[in-house]
């Protein structure tokens, strides 16, 4: 096995995906280039500055987050042209619901090599704990803090039929929780928190369920909220379908209708969109 160490790293951009919460999880190759970069640019020099210190790593900082400008990620992308330059998130991989997209997406403009290297992601750490279906999900990232746009959010993805990830924080998880019961009703639903750490915590129920424990439970800690796909069940016959959306029409529009009763039964909006029209035009 050859060590990234034996030779000098190449001018470009590194993205390196750092732990969440045990530091023993950095991997090998994120320790030697970590060490082999001339600039680490992060979220915050405080919290990459522990990980590096705990590396016994010293090293040029540069803070990069959600505020940095177009001339900050000019001058990183000079940077990049001469010299190796990693990128850190605060934690787990970067640009998962961090910042980042720009500054990659600029550099891959600019013709700048990048590498990404693997490693933590607490959404793919809380969906392995789950036991919900991993076979299809969607990270949504965070859902809205306001309670309207929340759900709306919420009822947007009503329809897809993949485990749901989200993050949260502690003090918005009981909101979420409800805003779930209440758009997504009958899903199974997990709560992962403290990842990693010595208050791993990964439990299951229904919305309403997970809301009473963390009543007398208040969360600490970051967490990851998931949302099991769909119920499946038999579907119903053709001429159940049409009952059903003639009697949504009578009150919906088409697209509206469709939404509704693809909620209730699973079946595809699509193509209970294309029903609903068939059924209008007689």
């Amino acid at each position: 096995m050859t060590s990234l160490m034996n030779q000098a790293l190449a001018p470009g951009l590194y993205i390196v995906a750092t732990p969440i919460g045990n530091l023993g999880d950095i991997t090998l190759r994120a320790i030697e280039t970590l060490r082999g970069v001339s600039m680490i640019a992060c979220e915050d020099t405080r919290m990459t500055g522990k990980l590096l210190r705990y590396l016994g790593i010293t090293g040029k900082m540069v803070r990069h987050d959600d505020h940095a400008s177009e001339a900050d990620r000019a001058r990183l992308i000079d940077a990049m042209r001469i010299s190796p330059v990693a990128l850190v998130s605060d934690a787990g991989t970067p640009l998962i619901s961090d910042p980042g997209f720009r500054l990659v997406r600029e550099a891959r403009a600019a013709g700048v090599a990048i590498t990404s290297l693997p490693g933590a992601s607490a959404a793919i750490v809380a969906l392995t704990l789950s036991g919900l279906p991993s076979d299809r999900f969607l990270f949504a990232g965070f859902l809205p803090s306001k309670a309207k746009a929340r759900s709306d959010a919420l009822a947007g993805l009503a329809d897809i039929h993949a485990t749901l990830i989200f993050y949260e924080t502690a003090p918005r998880l009981d909101d979420a929780l409800a805003a779930i019961g209440e758009e997504l009703p009958g899903r199974d639903v997990a709560i992962a928190r403290e990842l990693t750490k010595k208050f791993e915590e990964c439990r299951s129920g229904s919305a309403a369920e997970l809301v009473a424990h963390y009543a007398a439970h208040p969360p600490k800690g970051e967490i990851v909220l998931m949302v099991g796909p769909p119920p499946a069940g038999p579907a119903p016959a053709a001429a159940d379908i049409d009952a059903m959306l003639l009697a949504l029409l009578a009150d919906l529009k088409p697209s509206q209708a469709a939404a509704q009763l693809a909620r209730e039964t699973g079946l595809d909006r699509k193509a209970l969109y294309a029903r609903a029209m068939e059924l209008r035009s007689r």
